[in-house]
């Protein structure tokens, strides 16, 4: 589980331009998610503008704990024991993935370069792999 300090840098960097379009991101990520699969909006039964703010304050904790590993998975493991709660699958991770993706693209335009999106696919993948094993469906 590793990471270049270039790509922490890349999606550190990356991250800290869409923030100042952090709703219109959120909003951006959920429309992707429910087009990419449709089946998983019934699971989120709050105010999506409030589920929005939760996304991209994770996001961000995520994406500023990536210089200390370490101490991001304890708080990636119990995030994904409260989605236990929520009706979170395994088969979940793809869509959202992909939806983050598609919100980084869309919010970074030409700034997403193939680079950029190897560094984000990178860290994805350590998300996953921490969270998936604590995932029971």
């Amino acid at each position: 589980m590793a990471l270049t300090n270039k790509q922490i840098r890349l999606v550190q960097d990356s991250f800290s331009q869409v923030e100042p379009i952090a709703e219109k991101a959120a909003e951006i990520f959920y429309d992707a998610l429910f087009g990419i699969d449709p089946s998983l909006k019934p699971l989120f039964r709050n105010d999506m503008k409030v589920q929005g703010r939760k996304l991209m304050t994770m996001l961000k904790a995520a994406v500023d704990g990536l210089n200390d590993l370490e101490a991001l998975v304890p708080a990636l493991q119990q995030l994904a024991k409260r989605h236990n709660d929520y009706g979170t699958k395994k088969s979940h991770f793809t869509p959202v993935g992909n939806a983050l993706l598609y919100t980084l693209k869309t919010g970074l335009g030409d700034g997403f370069t193939e680079e950029v999106r190897q560094a984000w696919v990178s860290v994805i993948h350590i998300v996953v792999d921490t969270m998936k094993p604590e995932i029971k469906g």
